[in-house]
């Protein structure tokens, strides 16, 4: 009777092992660079955290925050876009719509023009914050932007720090724009899946 209920133990302790761990087959241990896989465990707590910030960008004046990196000046003459426009920004993000509220980042990154017949952009920024527990923390942002749509969706594609393994989305709304000196305060709505 022992005998058998160690045996059943045993075979127990077997299956519920190999039911949480991964083979590595012949043809994955061919790589190099592979070195493990296995499941995640899924006791870790997925959390949502929703921020409200502004960027302000300025591409001309005193303190420009944005520089034109390249252009396509044969466009120029035939559209009514800055199409192939590059531009690169180290941009402040503030807790208000005014210059002067609260610095909470910075949003570091690129957007060129891409929309032949509208403004539209694609946008790479790295939201890096540099204030309280998120301190040295970032957010990954890689998206379409259409300017003049008044409110915009852009996916989140990752983190670092407190958003490692970061997911989620951005909403955005022009706050201000006055291109006569080249001056936009846009509001991001960040809404992030982090461990």
């Amino acid at each position: 009777m022992a005998t058998f209920m160690y045996s059943s133990l045993f075979l127990l302790l077997l299956l519920c092992c190999a039911t949480n761990s991964t083979l590595v087959t012949s043809s994955e241990q061919s790589n190099d660079y592979l070195i493990s896989s296995h499941i995640v465990s899924h006791a870790a707590v997925e959390r949502q955290t929703h921020f409200r910030f502004y960027w302000h960008d300025k591409i001309s004046g005193r303190n420009q925050t944005a520089v034109r990196v390249a252009d396509a000046p044969e466009f120029k003459k035939s559209i009514s876009t800055n199409f192939g426009d590059v531009y690169v920004f180290d941009d402040p993000l503030r807790t208000g719509p005014d210059e002067n509220s609260k610095l909470v980042g910075k949003a570091k990154g690129i957007y060129l023009e891409d929309g032949l017949y509208k403004i539209e952009l694609l946008v790479a920024i790295n939201f890096v914050f540099t204030d309280g527990k998120y301190n040295g923390s970032t957010i990954a942002v890689l998206g379409h932007n259409e300017v003049l749509t008044t409110v915009r969706e852009m996916p989140i594609v990752g983190g670092s720090g407190l958003f490692r393994f970061a997911r989620g989305y951005v909403q955005l709304r022009t706050y201000l724009y006055d291109q006569k000196i080249g001056y936009s305060v846009v509001e991001y709505n960040v809404f992030v899946n982090h461990y």
